[in-house]
This record gives structure tokens, C-alpha cells and sequence, in this order.
């Protein structure tokens, strides 16, 4: 029996182009050979993953009342029936790939700032025991403001807090880390890429950020390093462990360390090991990122609805 699952954080639109390189002179038209209008956002691209995989889950989230609104209930539908309409644009990223895969994104405030915990809420009071996953942290500060009400109602529920919170706009300042600090201690799964825990722990590399990590988080927590091309590492319990990505051709790699976590969440609800974790997350997240359109699946993946 796979334990429930859920999201909550950014969902916006996402307008995906590219490649462009080199940037655009000002005043010219450039045509470009990839685009893709999706539901995006942190919370948004781990919510396609799950329903690409077909499994059950809630994603809590309000949207603007524009047709940006409308149009991104709809890609998410029947998950976004009891989302709440704000009295806001909904929030919309442009985001440009380059051929040497790095992206820039423009993102529009819109309604992420202002989502609410309390109007969420309703959304996903039935839930007891599972997952929940906190994502896009420095884009939602009313919600992020929350963490504590939320860490709370989780821990009465038996609902295991997973986190990653994605980079801080200012950078990892001294405020910032003691505020993740404070996240951390109730974090049963950390799952940050691998500039953000050199970033936040100070370490030299990854096997000393991820002994650091650990020692941030909780007795017999995890932490997961997301390494891009070079897969995933992990470590629980003072013991390590690794899966290694599959070799792929790279459409987009837009989203791919939130599609890791939805492999990674999926497998543990249904009770795999560290390692199996690891690989699941990798293999969706490859599968994801050289598809076009994009593509959500899994050998021998279970626990589908």
C-alpha cells in the first residue's frame, strides 16, 4: 500500500523557449526552435510528474483570476478542483535555455507571494500519515511564513515534512541560514542540488556537505544531494549512498530537480530503500528532461491510482 502524497508551494505557468545563444541584441527578433506552455513551478513540476506516473495525490494552490488562472487549473485538473481563485495575476515565468543547458528565467510576482496557508488549508485536511512536500520557499512568503503552523499540523497528522526550498534570492546570508536552520529541524527528507548544499553548508564538496546536512536534520532523517548529470547522493543513519544518472540526450532540463523529487517521494511511499529512491528519481528526471513532449515514466512502477 503506497502512502499519500502531496505538494505545496509554487505553481505558476511556465513558458519554456529555446536555445538562444548568444543573447539577444536589443531591437532583433530571434526564431527559436523549442517552445512549451506548461504548468511549472517548483510544486507545479513535481505535480505533472505524479500525474504523468499516474498516482494519487493532493496539490494545495490558488491562482490568479485572470486566463492564465483558468488555463493552469486545467492542466492540473481534476487535482486543482478546490483551488482558490485570488483577486491577482497568476504568477508567469519565461524561461530561455541555452545550448550549453544553462536557462535563464524572468519571473512576475503575481499570486505566489500572497498564497495562504490557512486558505490552503481546507485543500488537504483530510490527509493523515504520508508525505508532504514544502517547495519554492523564497517565492511563496506569506506560505513560507506558515512553516511553523504547517511543521505543527504535520507532526499532529503523522505526515513526514520533505523540503527543498530552492535558492534564496539574496543568497544564503546569515539570516537565511539560521531561518533554514529552524526549517530543518523538522525535515525527514532534504532534497537540495548540489550548488545549494555547498552553498549552505560551507563544505569543500559533496561528501562533507552531505555529513553536514545530516547533522542539520533530525535522527534518522535524509539528506539528498541532486547532482544533475552525476545523479544523486544521499545519506541517512551516518551511512551513504549513490545512484548514477542514465546517459540521455538533453531536450530541457527545466524542472528536472523537482521531477527528481517526485520519483524519489514516490518510491519512498511505497517503501523502497535509500538507493532504489535515489535511482527512481534520477531515471524520472532523465526520462523527463530528453523527452519532448515530455514524458513521465518508470519501469515497473507501482502503486499507480
Amino acid at each position: 500500500m503506497m502512502l499519500p502524497l502531496a505538494v505545496l508551494g509554487n505553481v505558476n505557468v511556465d513558458l519554456i523557449m529555446g536555445p538562444v545563444a548568444p543573447w539577444p541584441v536589443p531591437g532583433t527578433e530571434v526564431l527559436l526552435d523549442h517552445d512549451d506552455l506548461r504548468a511549472g513551478g517548483s510544486a507545479g513540476n513535481t505535480a505533472l510528474a505524479w500525474a504523468g506516473l499516474g498516482l494519487r495525490f493532493v496539490v494545495p494552490a490558488s491562482v490568479g483570476d485572470d486566463l492564465f488562472g483558468r488555463w493552469l487549473s486545467d492542466q492540473l485538473a481534476p487535482h486543482s478542483a478546490d483551488w482558490v481563485t485570488v483577486p491577482e495575476a497568476t504568477t508567469l515565468s519565461v524561461g530561455l535555455t541555452h545550448p550549453d543547458g544553462e536557462r535563464t528565467f524572468f519571473t512576475m510576482g503575481g499570486h505566489l507571494p500572497s498564497m495562504d496557508w490557512q486558505a490552503l488549508r481546507p485543500q488537504i485536511e483530510h490527509m493523515t500519515g504520508g508525505l508532504l512536500l514544502l517547495c519554492g520557499s523564497f517565492l511563496t512568503h506569506r506560505l513560507t511564513a506558515a512553516y511553523p503552523a504547517i511543521f505543527a499540523w504535520a507532526e499532529a497528522r503523522d505526515i513526514a515534512i520533505a523540503l527543498d526550498p530552492g535558492w534564496p534570492p539574496a543568497g544564503w546570508s546569515g539570516p537565511e541560514r539560521a531561518r533554514m536552520t529552524g526549517w530543518l529541524a523538522h525535515v525527514r527528507h532534504l532534497l537540495i542540488n548540489e550548488a545549494e548544499a555547498l552553498a549552505l553548508t560551507g563544505a569543500a564538496d559533496t561528501t562533507d556537505a552531505l555529513t553536514a546536512l545530516e547533522g542539520m536534520l533530525p535522527k534518522g532523517a535524509t539528506a539528498v544531494i541532486k547532482a544533475g548529470p552525476m545523479g544523486a547522493l544521499a545519506r541517512r543513519g551516518g551511512v551513504n549512498a549513490s545512484a548514477a544518472a542514465p546517459s540521455v540526450q538533453v531536450v530541457d532540463t527545466i524542472g528536472a530537480g523537482d521531477i527528481f523529487n517526485a520519483g524519489y517521494l514516490a518510491a519512498v511511499a511505497r517503501g523502497a530503500d535509500l538507493t532504489d529512491a535515489l535511482t527512481d528519481g534520477t531515471a524520472l528526471a532523465s526520462r523527463a528532461i530528453s523527452t519532448f513532449p515530455r514524458q513521465y515514466g518508470l519501469p515497473d512502477t507501482t502503486g499507480a491510482a
